[in-house]
């Protein structure tokens, strides 16, 4: 192992160990480069490395603390990799995502409050509102579609499930502009798909919920099997499209 390797896991062995908690600051960087044994590059480069993976950040002129080490946050680095996968990758990418969300909205069925389902309609409603004006919006759409959602995961009641949802999904916002755009009524499609999701979620049906996700999500993977998402350009580069969708 290089010695950033080492800086890297001897933070990590601190950390599990309780010797650094979530929020507490770091020692000095001379004093804890001689605790790891380890020169000052070396851990400067390896704390470099530890936020980016979202484990420390550096407050200038004040130090280098533990993150709350929440998982959303220690789980996006996996979006970034899914953004890199190569063309013929990202119908895998979705086949896994779509295991997580049918689990996800079994889960829900159970835990999700009242509260959020009238989140959930409130959203679809304003869908609704869109898809009969002209011309649609369909920037919007996919903002509702993302944030649906993202309130099922969230109500999973299994932080690790979201976080994964989440960091899956980045890639397929593009995606879903496109199949939007080349197929006729699809958003419309995607309406009426989500609107059986969430009658599951409202009657506790956590097979019905799971079945209607599966459903929606494997109309997604047969556009994709078409071609034609993964190969187009990005309908606006200098869009920032960090959130899930679909």
């Amino acid at each position: 192992m290089s010695r950033t390797d080492d800086v890297v896991n001897g933070i990590k062995r601190m950390i599990l160990n309780g010797e650094l908690a979530p929020g507490e600051r770091l020692p000095v960087e001379k004093e804890l480069a001689a605790m790891l044994g380890v020169s000052r590059g070396s851990l400067r480069e390896g704390v470099r490395a530890l936020s980016v993976l979202g484990v420390l950040h550096t407050r200038r002129g004040d130090g280098t603390y533990v993150t709350p080490l929440d998982l959303s946050l220690l789980l996006a680095p996996v979006g970034f990799v899914v953004e890199l996968q190569v063309e013929g990758q990202t119908r895998q990418v979705h086949t896994v995502r779509r295991l997580l969300e049918c689990e996800a909205a079994r889960l829900a069925a159970h835990s999700i409050t009242d509260e959020a389902l009238d989140e959930a309609e409130a959203l679809l409603e304003e869908a609704r509102s869109i898809l009969d004006s002209e011309p649609e919006r369909h920037e919007r759409i996919i903002e509702i579609d993302i944030a649906f959602h993202r309130i099922i995961a969230v109500h999973s009641d299994n932080q690790v499930l979201a976080g994964m949802i989440e960091a899956l999904a980045s890639r397929t916002a593009r995606e879903r502009l496109w199949r939007s755009l080349r197929e006729e009524g699809a958003d419309r499609r995607t309406h009426e798909e989500h609107l059986a999701i969430l009658r599951a979620l409202r009657a506790r049906d956590s097979q019905a919920a799971e079945v209607r996700m599966a459903n929606h999500l494997l109309g997604v993977e047969e556009s994709l099997a078409l071609g034609g998402a993964a190969t187009l350009p990005d309908p606006d580069p200098d869009a920032d499209s960090d959130d899930a969708d679909d």
